[in-house]
């Protein structure tokens, strides 16, 4: 659990982080954070003991919690033409796409060939340039009213949501469990206590009514379910481009650009499509393209060669790159301007949860799906027999070269597994969609103050 302090941190404050933004001011915030961030990576770095870089990680959580919501709500202050707003949206989203692809290609490369700490550090020059850049060109804003943080609001969300991102890790990995359901139930009573608590404040952390429009609504829940699939689907493809078509973690990593780049190239037609098809078509269209991307890689994951793999993969990284770009801009757009960051913080928020549990569910369809597909051969040594029932990945380590046999028998039962999550994430995308298409609308009101003459 201690290893997992920096997503904790970070998914319980994001909550708390957006409505600061909203009240001292999103740049202000947007620079102590990056500053933070610097210093916490500079300490992982260098950490003399396993204690400290611990905390260290803690901390990065902490200023990470600070830097995605600040800057969403920056862009949505700077930016009050709906066109210029949604280009820049859809800017940062390539941004912060190609940054996720790039994070595991780049610390790979520097751990074979530096120190374990190079990972941490490469984050300082970074947060450099964000602050030196930041300084003359960013121009503050923030909510007029300036209300105080309800602190009681703010414990909440945190025992809300760090109980359940601990339950959906956890699950997954150790099964349930009474630490599991406990941790499920505390999150929650937390959350449940949260919304009746912010429907009475004068200044609630979150407008729980926010949620009664269906733009807002049907907008975070498609981010969420992109979020989902893609990080089921990148998480345990890495590990069937390695265990079962032997690449290296390096050229997995490369085998998954096609979908990174895909992704990146796909914003660009963000704006054209709002304005082509109107939001909620547009979300619906791109969720059931990427339905179709997934369905077309488990078909490709039994076929030979890479070709067919890439094309699906660049149909899924265009069509939820599409959809959670489109999907983030109207949830800023339909709040007004001074509730920005802490609308912009829900948005990050069912990223963090979409992202737990797209793996822990998805790892459960996984998981149950491959196990009830491999088959052991009577007269298999326990160990090995053991092995196999468990996972691939254990079943490689045991398996020697005695055994190609047995080898093969879990590789296919893992492929046919993962087309059996591939298509269950794509099932639940075309729900999605489906959903999409008729709740979100295809204009969306503004939250812009209306002008007085």
């Amino acid at each position: 659990m201690l290893s997992s302090l920096y997503s904790f941190a970070l998914a319980g404050l994001l909550v708390t982080m957006g409505n600061v933004a909203d009240r001292i001011g999103r740049k202000r915030l947007l620079l102590t954070g990056s500053l933070g961030f610097g210093v916490a990576s500079a300490i992982a770095a260098f950490s003399p003991s396993p204690e400290v870089l611990i905390a260290a990680r803690a901390l990065l959580g902490v200023a990470g919690a600070t830097l995605m919501p600040s800057t969403l709500s920056l862009i949505r202050g700077m930016f009050r033409d709906a066109r210029q707003r949604t280009r820049a949206i859809a800017i940062w989203s390539a941004g912060a796409t190609g940054g996720a692809a790039l994070g595991p290609l780049v610390g790979g490369w520097l751990l074979e060939h530096f120190w374990w700490g190079s990972v941490f550090l490469i984050n300082v020059p970074v947060m450099v340039l964000v602050i030196g850049l930041g300084l003359p060109l960013l121009t503050e804003s923030r909510n007029p009213s300036r209300a105080p943080i309800d602190l009681l609001s703010a414990l909440l969300s945190f025992a809300a949501i760090v109980p359940l991102v601990y339950a959906v890790k956890t699950v997954v990995k150790e099964g349930p469990s009474t630490p599991v359901l406990l941790g499920a139930v505390i999150g929650l009573a937390a959350g449940l206590a949260f919304v009746v608590r912010q429907r009475r404040l004068t200044h609630p952390l979150i407008d729980v009514s926010l949620f009664a429009r269906p733009a807002f609504s049907g907008s975070v829940a498609a981010n969420a379910v992109s979020i989902f699939a893609l990080s089921g689907l990148l998480f345990f493809f890495s590990q069937y481009l390695q265990l079962v078509r032997g690449m290296t973690p390096l050229v997995a990593g490369l085998a998954e650009l096609p979908g990174t780049l895909a992704a990146i190239l796909g914003v660009t037609l963000v704006a054209w499509m709002v304005t082509r098809l109107g939001r909620g078509r547009a979300i619906g269209a791109m969720l059931l393209t990427t339905a179709l991307g997934m369905a077309g890689v488990a078909l490709a994951e039994s076929m030979p060669g890479y070709v067919w793999l890439a094309l699906a993969l660049v149909v899924t990284g265009a069509g939820i790159s599409i959809a959670s770009t489109i999907a983030i801009d109207t949830v800023v757009t339909v709040v007004p301007p001074a509730r920005a960051g802490a609308a912009s913080s829900i948005s990050e928020t069912a990223y963090e949860l979409g992202t737990a549990l797209g793996i822990a569910v998805l790892g459960s369809v996984l998981g149950a799906a491959y196990r009830a597909r491999v088959e052991v051969p009577p007269g298999t040594p326990s160990h090995v027999a053991e092995a196999m029932s468990d996972s691939l990945a254990a079943a490689v380590t045991t398996i020697g070269p005695d055994h190609p046999g047995l080898l093969a028998s879990a590789q296919h039962a893992f492929t046919g597994a993962m087309q059996t999550t591939a298509l269950t994430a794509a099932a639940v995308l075309a729900a999605v969609g489906v959903m999409a298409l008729v709740v979100i609308p295809s204009s969306v009101e503004s939250g812009e103050p209306a002008a007085h003459g």
